[in-house]
């Protein structure tokens, strides 16, 4: 079940417990693995018992998470463009653990819903914990996850974040041959009125053209970085979940940061994250901290 080439690349990890999300990620995953030429990791958790009395029932759970990664290695491996080293683990304990755990990991993946370990996307379920929790990227795979056809999106702020996005967004469209864009949302100014008529005010253009001149101004550095990725700045006033949402739609990848501040994206644990991760119409990932 194991390949025992040696490499020093950290691994793509991705959890499945063998329900169609769970098969959705690890095809996923083992495309983005050939895409970077890394190994791929696949976990699966099963129950532990302790008690000498439920040794049959550990050897059971054991013997099913076992079937679920050899049915996976199968799908990594027919999914990857090209050949990838595959390692396949059936860890004991709870699903979130096991994830949380594979700190070598340079991607944690997982799909959007699943069975017993994996459970559907709600609130303390395990894909919303491991992407609230882990110490490095995550991706949570849903909505339109075999296309190949629409941007990369970058959702940013203007906190320390916004670094880290950027950088993972530039690399993921240059890794697709993607086009990128880059939004960010802005409070628009409320009209003056005299009277019961609006006062003729340039207030709101002068917001929306002063939030898309900041945002270029951030962006440049990475076009320099990235000559070869078609880039596009937007500014929006509306929300940042109905935007982010709105355009995961006809996007490939969402990428957002971990936390963040004003009015892009807040900590996975508010409003805006949660909504992505829960109606994205394409993988998301969460990115940690900045480069």
């Amino acid at each position: 079940m194991e390949e025992t080439a040696i490499t020093t690349a950290r691994p793509i990890v991705v959890g499945t417990d063998g329900a169609a999300p769970g098969e959705a990620a690890v095809r996923w995953a083992a495309k983005e693995a050939a895409r970077r030429g890394v190994p791929l990791r696949i976990v699966a958790a099963y129950e532990s018992r302790p008690d000498e009395a439920a040794l049959d029932a550990k050897d059971t759970d054991r013997g099913l998470a076992t079937a679920v990664l050899d049915a996976a290695v199968v799908q990594a491996r027919a999914a990857a463009a090209s050949g990838i080293r595959v390692e396949a683990h059936a860890v004991p304990g709870d699903a979130v653990t096991a994830l949380l755990n594979q700190r070598d990991a340079a991607l944690l993946v997982v799909g959007n819903r699943g069975r017993g370990g994996f459970a559907s996307l709600l609130l303390g379920s395990v894909s919303q914990r491991v992407a609230t929790h882990a110490a490095v990227p995550v991706v949570v795979v849903r909505g339109r996850t075999e296309t190949a056809s629409g941007p990369v999106v970058a959702g940013v702020d203007d906190s320390a974040a916004a670094s880290g996005v950027l950088g993972a967004a530039f690399e993921a469209a240059a890794n697709r041959g993607a086009p990128l864009a880059i939004v960010r949302t802005y409070t628009s100014p409320v009209p003056l009125w005299v009277g019961d008529i609006p006062a003729v005010d340039n207030a709101v253009p002068r917001a929306q053209a002063e939030a898309l001149e900041r945002l270029e101004h951030e962006v440049a550095p990475w076009r320099e970085k990235y000559p070869e990725v078609e880039a596009e700045a937007v500014v929006s006033p509306d929300g940042p979940a109905a935007v982010l949402v709105a355009v995961s739609h006809s996007a490939r990848m969402v990428v957002v940061g971990s936390r963040g501040h004003g009015t892009v994206v807040n900590t996975l644990l508010g409003s805006t994250g949660l909504q992505l991760l829960h109606h994205a119409g394409c993988p998301v990932l969460v990115v940690r901290g900045s480069i």
